[in-house]
């Protein structure tokens, strides 16, 4: 991690630029302070110019040009806290509780801020005014509404639901009002938590009953060996149910899991180790399997049959079918349907690639271009977002973003800047720009998919045995010679292996 004053220059990964302390730069390159999310939080929110914080409320921030741009840990816990006179701006609110758990634990955080509420609002004094008590629950409630809806998966800590319990029994005893507003929101809490769990269940369920990777070839006569095409010959089709897993898996990726990836020791923290129990990004995880697995898949499916001209059919029906993923926005389907394709076992295939229309595919292949930093896809990216802000269907919202890359360009911006200035205070220009991009994320992640699911075509994508790299190349080999020496080499010590195990 860079220390200094300033971030390092952030590779060109990000567009955005950041905002230096002491240094203009454009103020659409900005994200203001103010505004709340409206694409997130719809317009059920608080008027934000009522309860706008000064910038001398509070010591320990500081601000450029209307911008906080960092702090103390205590001063920016404090500024996250309502008062009856204030409430912390929707954009704070996000960024802070995404971007804290570098520094102090969720549960830390939730104890830490349940008492300067009931420490500054004296509500544990049973004498404590209850016309005062009614103005600063509603703002309290708030807070922990848009905690418990936005950051969930930090209520499966059980130190999380104590406090919480606590502080809400605090503000609902003796107010019918108050209590079932906290009701609903435990509720709708524990709901969102019973369906990852579930979720959780079904894609253990999942893993197990997909069979080892095949290092048996043919082990089923051809003509009863199910592939793609028995399963589906509609490029289109296909291309729908791929969006219906892509936007699942994406759905259950709590904004968290992007800052827990990152998560390491923070050298100003005198060697305290409170990231030990970290929950894992497991919902990202799997989320990044699942496009390996569509890429073996589709590699499986070029190489498994034996004739050639059933080869070239296959690769022709997946370049249809990544072509849709383009269209419908699902690029990371796509993204992985071209990695599969490009594989060396499917691409050194070329008797059968002489028989394949590639133009369609070099076309995609250039709008996935790595080259200048992916300046193509990222320019698809942009057009598929601005279809989305000013969509009218739930068709034309979809964006799901090349994942990896996604998550690359966040490590990027994360490694390239310092969590804290040389003073200690937490470098809060740098989260905004974070914030900003999983936001962004947040809102892509909401869109309710809204083609018809086919359940015997996802149980293929999620199910079907994929062959392991090894069994790719001896199908590849079988399919069509080793061309060279290395190759026979290869050829040869895979088929020693394979009888071995046999």
């Amino acid at each position: 991690m860079s220390g200094g004053s300033s971030c390092a220059a952030i590779h060109h990964q990000t567009s955005a630029g950041l905002i230096y302390t002491g240094v203009s730069v454009p103020l659409e390159d900005k994200m203001p302070q103010t505004p709340p999310f409206p694409v997130m939080y719809g317009s059920n929110g608080y008027n934000k110019n009522l309860y706008k914080a000064k910038e001398e409320d509070y010591e320990g921030l500081y601000y450029h040009e209307n911008n906080l741009v960092s702090g103390s840990l205590e001063a920016l816990i404090e500024h996250l806290v309502p008062t009856v006179a204030y409430f912390p701006d929707r954009t704070y609110i996000f960024t802070f509780l995404l971007s804290s758990r570098l520094f102090i634990h969720p549960y830390e955080l939730m104890s830490k801020v349940c008492h300067l509420c009931v420490d500054q609002q004296r509500l544990a004094d049973p004498q404590a005014d209850k016309a005062r008590v009614r103005k600063i629950a509603p703002k309290i409630l708030q807070l922990l509404t848009e905690w418990t809806e936005t950051f969930p998966y930090d209520f499966r800590d059980e130190r999380m639901m104590k406090s919480l319990k606590e502080l809400t029994h605090r503000l609902s005893t003796g107010d019918e009002l108050y209590r079932k507003a906290v009701q609903q929101m435990t509720q709708t809490l524990i709901r969102k938590l019973t369906t990852l769990s579930q979720y959780e269940e079904a894609l253990a369920k999942i893993n197990s009953s997909v069979t080892d990777r095949l290092t048996v070839l043919k082990t089923k006569p051809q003509a009863i060996q199910r592939d793609i095409l028995t399963i589906c010959s509609d490029p289109f089709t296909l291309a729908q149910q791929l969006t219906h897993i892509e936007l699942e898996r994406l759905s259950y990726i709590g904004p968290e899991e992007f800052i827990q990836a990152l998560v390491q020791k923070d050298p100003l923290d005198n060697d305290k180790r409170c990231f030990s129990d970290h929950k894992k990004a497991s919902n990202l995880e799997a989320y990044v399997e699942w496009f390996n697995r569509l890429s073996y898949l589709v590699a499986t499916e070029i190489c498994m049959p034996v004739k050639k001209k059933h080869r070239a059919r296959v690769i022709e029906f997946f370049i249809d079918v990544a072509r849709e993923c383009f269209n419908i926005g699902n690029f990371n389907s796509l993204m992985a349907i071209i990695t599969g394709m490009n594989m060396s076992p499917v691409s050194r295939l070329k008797k059968t690639w002489g028989k394949v229309k590639t133009a369609k595919f070099d076309i995609l292949e250039h709008q996935m271009d790595p080259s200048s930093n992916f300046y193509n896809y990222r320019t698809a990216l942009r057009g598929a977002t601005q279809r989305s802000i000013t969509a009218h269907s739930s068709r034309e919202k979809i964006v799901i973003p090349f994942f990896s890359l996604l998550i690359k360009d966040i490590y990027f911006l994360n490694e390239g800047c310092a969590n804290r200035l040389p003073n200690g205070h937490v470098n809060f220009e740098k989260f905004w720009e974070l914030a900003k991009q999983v936001m962004e994320f947040m809102t892509w992640k909401k869109v309710e998919c809204p083609f018809d699911r086919d359940r015997k075509i996802l149980q293929y994508l999620l199910t079907a045995p994929v062959f392991s790299e090894d069994a790719l190349y001896l199908a590849s080999y079988e399919s069509e010679g080793p061309e060279n020496n290395m190759e026979k080499d290869r050829w040869k010590s895979l088929r020693s292996s394979l009888l071995s195990r046999t």
